[in-house]
């Protein structure tokens, strides 16, 4: 048993929802969230940038006793995690691996699609994570820089006429490929997941990254024998900017009370 918090984050309030589904399939562990709205989004950056900016993060990360993290941004995940991995000596998961291996499992027709940051297409980390596990499938990949600064300003709910707009003019394209099963490749992705659905249809799978990321987080905490104590989790969330406004959307995200949000210098990391 090791009860030391486990440390999430990403660049706003998209990492929320690996969070949600850590407290659902995790419920026992301490959670600790860094949320850099400051520099929100990633998406449109270089990699120099965000390797800067990951390495900031899991810095702040690891001025808490923590025992693993979970890199809750399909940006970083496809653009840093191997830098992360190499000069960290604990576990830092990405989204990226597990989200893949449920889309090349669930797809019947062999053809996945993925929509992401225009930094997370760009790397073709998800098409190549696929063609490793099975060489047949086709990924159709999509940037859809709009999506995050529309969730950070909640614009996602179905009805909401300008999201449901976007995310027509991006996904019918890979509607009209013929996907069957669609990566959102952005953990702030899920929030607009009925809005998504209703334009692909019911016939299309879609994959939860957060959700994919904390059954992967579970696996790896049984193995090394780091799950907590059975007992109820609690959760920090600190934010690089705007405390006030991350508290009132996050308690919508989570489906809980935030009682407080910190507010963080990220740049003294």
């Amino acid at each position: 048993m090791d009860n030391r918090a486990v440390g999430v984050f990403d660049s706003g309030l998209g990492g929320l929802t690996a969070v949600r589904q850590i407290r659902s399939i995790l419920p026992s562990e301490d959670i600790i969230y860094f949320g850099d709205t400051s520099r929100v989004p990633y998406g449109g950056r270089s990699h120099e940038t965000l390797l800067k900016f990951a390495r900031q993060d899991v810095r702040f990360m690891r001025s808490f006793d923590i025992k693993a993290i979970v890199v809750a941004c399909g940006t970083v995940s496809t653009n840093a995690l191997p830098e992360l991995t190499a000069e960290n000596d604990l576990p830092i998961l990405g989204v990226v691996d597990p989200a893949c291996r449920r889309a090349a499992a669930l797809t019947r027709n062999k053809r996945v699609g993925l929509i992401a940051t225009a930094a997370s297409v760009r790397t073709g980390a998800y098409a190549y994570a696929i063609r490793q596990i099975d060489g047949d499938v086709e990924v159709i990949s999509k940037a859809c820089p709009l999506f995050v600064p529309l969730v950070e300003n909640g614009r996602y709910r179905p009805g909401d006429i300008v999201v449901e707009t976007v995310a027509r003019e991006y996904l019918e394209p890979l509607k009209a490929a013929g996907v069957d099963v669609l990566i959102l490749g952005c953990t702030h992705y899920p929030l607009l997941a009925p809005v998504i659905a209703e334009v692909m249809g019911p016939e299309v799978r879609l994959i939860d990254t957060g959700a994919q990321a904390a059954w992967e987080l579970k696996r790896e905490l049984e193995s090394r024998d780091l799950l907590a104590e059975d007992r109820r989790g609690r959760a920090l969330y600190c934010v690089s900017d705007r405390p006030e406004d991350f508290g009132l959307l996050a308690g919508q995200f989570l489906q809980e009370d935030v009682p407080s949000v910190r507010e963080v210098d990220i740049e003294q990391y």
